[in-house]
């Protein structure tokens, strides 16, 4: 009997797995697929750790209906900062923004509101010229029209490149808020992470209730430069939002999920106390 020899098959190649699929929480270390995370808001399901995001995602996750302002505003070079057009013009192509803030009128549930949202992925959130105009323009529409103001924060602080000019935003923003809060004006400032000098130092923290995301990073100088300044070991989870809502410098911390809801909340009682 005569048996013939089997062709050897040709092993099948893995299909390549697309990149992106997955991530490692900063966080707990798991791995995380990535649609899921997203369907949560990206906060990992494992240990809680809230992802940093967009601007436009936060505007999608907190409102029913956004109308945009001011959305060409683009900075210039005043002093003229080596590379910094071209830094501006990839943070652009990269984020579809022409700066760091998105402002707008929305509709948050039953409420219209004046909103503004930070974006990290600009720049760093850093607060420039524009930022600041737009932030001044977005607290007179609200003064103008009679509407909460909300602010999301997300910044590592004021913006180099542009020197003095952007240091001047501390103070042009914070004496506009004054004169929003003496004509009764209500401001609900929203700390991502994270929130910091610059931003932190001005309007972030005049808000008649400050709301935190959990673990968010909240201060002027950040923990290491204090740890070296000062020449001593810092307490566990310094200048994070739980470490500061302990010391009275937040009102309080909500998770991503529930911060629509709690706007919300706040929304309602303040305008049932006007009634």
């Amino acid at each position: 009997m005569i048996f013939r020899r089997k062709k050897k098959l040709k092993p099948v190649p893995p299909k390549p797995v697309p990149d992106g699929l997955w991530l490692k929480c900063d966080k707990c270390s798991n791995i995380l697929y990535r649609k899921e995370l997203e369907k949560n808001l990206s906060v990992c399901p494992k240990c809680g750790h809230h992802f940093r995001i967009p601007a436009r995602r936060y505007i999608e996750i907190l409102t029913d209906g956004f109308e945009e302002f001011d959305k060409n505003l683009s900075p210039a070079n005043p002093l003229n900062f080596r590379e910094y057009e071209e830094k501006l013009r990839k943070d652009q192509e990269k984020t579809g923004l022409k700066d760091a803030i998105v402002t707008g009128k929305a509709k948050i549930g039953p409420h219209t509101v004046a909103l503004g949202v930070m974006d990290f992925f600009f720049r760093g959130g850093s607060m420039g010229s524009v930022v600041g105009e737009k932030v001044k323009r977005l607290i007179y529409y609200a003064m103008e029209n009679n509407f909460p103001l909300i602010i999301v924060g997300a910044s590592g602080g004021a913006r180099m490149q542009e020197g003095i000019l952007s240091l001047m935003q501390m103070a042009k923003t914070a004496a506009t808020l004054a004169e929003f809060h003496e004509n009764g004006g209500l401001f609900i400032s929203v700390l991502t992470d994270p929130t910091m000098a610059g931003v932190m130092a001005s309007y972030a923290s005049l808000g008649d209730i400050i709301i935190a995301e959990p673990g968010a990073l909240i201060g002027f100088a950040g923990p290491r430069v204090i740890q070296q300044t000062i020449k001593k070991e810092l307490p566990p989870g310094f200048q994070r939002a739980e470490f500061m809502l302990k010391h009275g410098m937040v009102d309080i911390v909500v998770p991503r999920q529930k911060l629509k809801d709690t706007i919300v909340k706040i929304l309602d009682f303040f305008s049932n106390e006007k009634h």
